[in-house]
């Protein structure tokens, strides 16, 4: 797994595929895991990259709080590493105001996909302190699973419990997580007339992270933002990951037809 270090952190990613660069940033706490139904997707006909934002996996925990800002910075570091002139970039939850921010600091984005994203962290709602557990706790991993989901995962088990192998192997610890969350609680957009890339924002009309009128406001507010509702919560890529595979991939087909 390549790593690059900046500003004394080292961070992890990994890349597969070929073709146009497409980047996936992860939400509050989550590993690169988060991304495993799109990314296997996405890989093939784009080069698809994935990384371990600080304070998660294996990449460096400096002490906290982050911000956003610093995150987007972590991430022009990766992709300069990775030697990716132009990215579109694909970001749920904290990763989208990261998407967001990269976009206005940084000059090789050429779309966003965003999910589960608001304009302020003052739309979070509290419920995102339901979703960390500790990691040796894999009852308690499960439970705050379903904080992310509007289906019941009781009913699907198996990839319940997928999921919590991979969060005790690859997900934030406490401090990690505590800084990645103050990081998108005291987010605050830059002026988004100023972000003319194409931007399709989809958002779970039952997510109780992020409440879906945030993720329509942010759309209405982008000079080139495209609302679409997705059945599901907050992780709604993962909930309806068929459909919305079919839309990402289709979505990135646009953005890369005339180049």
């Amino acid at each position: 797994m390549p790593k690059t270090t900046t500003d004394g952190v080292t961070l992890h990613y990994e890349t597969d595929g070929s073709g146009e660069a497409v980047a996936f940033v992860n939400d509050v706490g989550a590993g690169a895991w988060l991304w495993g139904w799109q990314h296997g997707v996405v890989a093939g006909p784009y080069e698809s990259l994935v990384w371990d934002l600080r304070g998660t996996g294996r990449s460096d925990e400096p002490a906290g709080p982050y911000s956003v800002e610093t995150l987007a910075d972590d991430l022009e570091a990766v992709l300069a590493d990775a030697a990716v002139a132009s990215v579109h970039l694909v970001g749920a939850g904290l990763g989208g105001m990261v998407a967001l921010a990269y976009a206005h600091r940084h000059n090789r984005a050429e779309s966003l996909a965003l999910f589960g994203t608001p304009a302020s962290g003052e739309t979070v709602t509290d419920r995102l302190d339901d979703l960390w557990a500790p990691l040796d706790d894999p009852a308690a991993l499960a439970d705050s699973l379903q904080t992310a989901f509007a289906s019941d995962l009781t009913a699907h088990r198996t990839i319940r419990d997928d999921m919590v192998q991979w969060r005790q192997a690859d997900d934030a610890d406490r401090a990690g997580w505590q800084a990645q969350a103050a990081a998108m609680r005291a987010f605050e957009a830059p002026p988004l007339y100023e972000i003319t890339l194409p931007v399709l924002v989809m958002h779970g009309v039952d997510d109780a992270i992020v409440p879906a009128s945030a993720g329509e406001a942010l759309a209405e507010d982008l000079p080139r933002g495209e609302y679409q509702p997705v059945e599901g919560g907050h992780w709604a890529f993962i909930e309806e990951s068929a459909a919305v595979s079919d839309a990402l991939v289709g979505w990135l087909d646009e953005q890369t037809a005339d180049t």
